[in-house]
Order: C-alpha cells, then structure tokens, then sequence
C-alpha cells in the first residue's frame, strides 16, 4: 500500500492471493489492509491538503503532474495491459485499448487542469465586483470494482488532483495490480507526500471507513447498487459530497430500417464484450417486431461462434467472468430466466472444452419471448446474458426502454434521423448512442439518471465534481450603513 508517500505493509501483516480467473492460478500476493490503514490514509491526506503544498500550487503545475502520469502510462503500456488481463481474465487487446484510453483520462484532465479560472459575474450593487471561483473539495475517498480496474480509477485520480484534491484510493480487493502499479509512477513524478495514497482491502473495512469519516470530504463509488445506498446513509454522517455510478439494465433498440448486418453484429458486442461484465451493456434487446425472427436467428448462429479462452491469446474473443462467486450468481439469473418463461435460444451453460474447465467461463447466453416484469429483464446480471423484447412503434419502444430503475445508457438503431432524434430526446438515460454501442471519451460526460448513480465523471462535469463553488464579492467603496442609531 502507499501511504503518504511510502509504501508500506498493512499494520495487521495480513495479505491476499491474487488469481487469475482464466485458470485460478496465484499471480501476486496483495496487502490486505483494514480500517486503521485506511484511517493513517485518511490523516495523511488531512495534513497534505491542510498543511500542504498541493491545493494552493499553480493549476498549470498541478496539470503537469497529471499529464506525466498520462506518458508514463503510456511508456508502460505493455506491462500494464498484461498486469489487466492477468488481474481479469480480459483480452490484452482490450486491456491494451484500455491502457491507451486511461492515458488519454489523463493527459485531458492535466490539460483541463488551469482552463477553469473563474467567472466574474455582473454585480448590481454599484461600486462592487463579484466572481465565482471554483476550488478543491479536500480529501476524497475513491473506490473503484473489478471490471474495469484501472479505467475506473483514472477517471476518479485525474480529475481529483487536477482540481488539487487529495485522494485515497482503495481499488477492488481481487483486481488490484493496475493501480498498483500505476501508484508506482506517481511515487516516479515526485508527487508531494500524502497527495495520493493507496489502501487495499474490502469494501466492508477499508470501503466503509472511507465512507464514515469525518475527514473525508468527499466519496466517489463505481459498483453495485445495493453497495451505493449503504454508503450514501454512511456519508451523510457528515454530509460529505458524493459521486456514485452504480450500474444499468441498458436497452439497445433496433428497427426494422437499420442496417441489419451492422446491428446484428452490434448487438453482440454491446452484450458480451468482456463477458458482459461492462456497466453500460446493451443486456435487454428490443427489437421491432417485423424483424424479430431474422434478427434472432442472426445472433444465435453467431454468438455460438465466439471463442472464449485465455486472454493472452490472440484467437480468443471472450476471456472469463471474474470469480467462482460472480459466476454462481450469472448462474442463478439464468434459472430465474427459465423459471419465469424465458425461451432459452443459447447457452445458459458453463463450456464443455476441457481447456477451460479451471477458468470461470460461461457460454452466452441469450433469452427470447421476455417481457418486461421479469427479474432478468429488470435486474443487472452482470454476465454475457442477453434478454429479447419487441415493440411495434416507436412509443412502445420508449415506453419499455424507460421501464427500469436504471439509466445510464441505451442506443437506438435507425436510418430515419426524425425517428432517431425522436427517441433519444426520450430515453432517461446519461449516454444515448444513434447508431452505435460503447464509445465513450475522455471529453463526454459519463453518468446515469435514476438510480444509476449520482453526478458525472468524464468531460468538464467531471472535474467539476471534485470542486466546491464559491463566490467572492468585494465592495470597492466601504462606508457605515448607520442601520443602528
């Protein structure tokens, strides 16, 4: 762990083995921290930003620091994609698209760092001025999950120490080695001690330290839903801000004026792109009923085709879920599926290839003849598990795309511009996509309505979450009121 600018085991000597999940074998021992590593953290943090440097220096120096870690990422983006996929089971493709992509993260927000000087406003007062100033919320607390474990930590440290925050990161306990390692080229830039500080550990000890204390400002959670209310009540304690994105059950709506090809093709890439363990995939189908049939059939004869295996090889195009305990629970959707009259078109098993009986692979899976009052439907699965709906205009297909407790993404798939303006002005979604599934930069604002989460990250809403506002008024001709005689 790296504490106010040292690395150092946790107090309670206590470690945890890291698996690979293509073959469960150990590929690293981690430090296995508690809530008193999180606490020394906390002060650490405390002092840099009270005592310290760090808030008050130039935005262009701060900048500077972050846009280093950016090309250090970059000269080290071989062993960090390799670090990811061991971690994670993904395809070093992926993870080598991800490492370019968190540099990108990084060198945006050291470039956005001194673009935000503040605001003078027109005072009415006569002989006054008046601005609005934004400046650093304090200590933050960061938590990121295992599916994207370096992604999601970039988007929360870049733009916390652009704004001169603090921060103490704690990442997924099984998926720790990228931010690591990335920790590491801070301690290389020289970043001033207690600036940023990594503590591994559970959610339920480090986690919901960094949720309670008093001295931390703010919190910012990537996970589950049910993990993002308890500490939501946690940080209330002292009103602390929060960041939340916790997750979607996202639709992808074809029509029947689509490219056919292209969307069929989409469609399977917005499900199981990484073993559908991706917030923002397009998990519920609804596709216009006058191709339904053909479209169905399309995606069945290919997702039998995709080839999972061990992420290192270059055939493979799905690596494994993350866990034994993560699979059990896809598992467990997969029944309730075909309990509540799911037609089960595809998979809905583990993979019979001996190669990979030690990984924790999983067919895909796709559902027909779903609608929309089934858990499957409903609920995040988190798995390579598609469900199929229809709709027959598109108002019905506003109507089911919207019926969800979630809303952070969902496409439309159209070659009619009015019909695709149509919808997207209606979706309650964060990101909608026209014609497309997945893209998202480091520019473009990422977040959901509902109970997807709280605030954004990404673009300059996401810098501006880890700043407070504050107005500054000076009156240029002081002089007595006289209100009391």
């Amino acid at each position: 762990m790296y504490i106010d600018g040292e690395w150092v085991n946790s107090q309670s000597g206590e470690t945890r083995s890291i698996i690979n999940p293509f073959n469960q074998e150990i590929v690293a021992t981690a430090a296995e921290g508690n809530e008193k590593d999180a606490c020394a953290a906390i002060q650490a943090a405390r002092l840099a930003f009270d005592e310290g440097r760090w808030g008050t220096l130039a935005a262009n120096q701060r900048g500077e620091f972050v846009y280093e870690i950016g090309r250090l990422i970059r000269r080290d983006l071989q062993e960090l994609a390799e670090l990811e996929t061991l971690d994670t089971g993904k395809t070093i493709q992926e993870s080598k698209d991800d490492m370019e992509d968190i540099a990108n993260v990084f060198q945006y927000y050291g470039g956005l760092a001194d673009k935000n000087g503040g605001e003078v406003i027109s005072s009415p007062i006569p002989d006054s001025e008046s601005k609005v100033v934004r400046e650093p919320v304090g200590v933050c607390g960061q938590i990121t999950p295992w599916n994207y474990p370096l992604l999601q930590a970039a988007w929360k440290i870049a733009p916390a120490l652009a704004a001169g925050n603090t921060i103490v990161m704690k990442p997924s306990e099984i998926t720790p080695l990228t931010t690591v390692k990335v920790f590491e080229l801070i301690g290389e830039i020289g970043l001033p001690k207690g600036v940023a500080n990594l503590v591994l550990g559970s959610g339920a000890t480090v986690g919901a330290e960094l949720s309670v204390n008093p001295n931390v400002d703010l919190i910012s959670f990537t996970g589950g839903i049910e993990t993002g209310k308890t500490i939501m009540q946690a940080a209330s304690q002292n009103m602390k801000k929060i960041a939340l994105e916790l997750g979607g059950k996202n639709p992808n709506i074809v029509f029947a004026d689509a490219d056919f090809e292209t969307a069929v093709d989409q469609a399977l890439n917005a499900v199981f792109f990484h073993a559908g363990q991706v917030c923002s995939a397009g998990s519920r189908l609804l596709v216009e009923e006058s191709i339904h049939d053909a479209f169905v059939e399309a995606l069945i004869e290919r997702a039998k085709r995709i080839r999972l295996g061990n992420g290192f090889d270059e055939n493979t195009q799905s690596g494994p879920m993350i866990s034994a305990e993560h699979r059990a629970k896809v598992e467990s959707y997969v029944q309730i599926g075909k309990e509540e009259g799911a037609t089960l078109a595809v998979g809905g098993k583990r993979p019979d290839n001996p190669e990979l009986q030690n990984g924790f692979f999983y067919l895909p899976t796709i559902f027909t003849n779903c609608t929309n009052d089934m858990r499957i439907v409903q609920e995040e699965v988190f798995g390579p598990v598609l469900t199929v709906e229809t709709f027959s205009s598109k108002e019905e297909a506003v109507r089911l795309a919207n019926d969800t407790i979630y809303g952070l993404a969902g496409a439309v798939w159209t070659e009619d511009l009015n019909k695709a303006d149509f919808i997207a002005a209606r979706l309650r979604m964060g990101t909608v996509w026209v014609n497309d599934f997945h893209p998202y930069f480091a520019q473009a604002p990422w977040g959901g309505y509902k109970q997807s989460g709280i605030g954004r990250e990404l673009g300059h809403e996401g810098l501006e979450e880890y700043t407070e506002v504050k107005h500054i008024y000076r009156n240029k001709k002081p002089a007595p009121i006289h209100w009391f005689k």
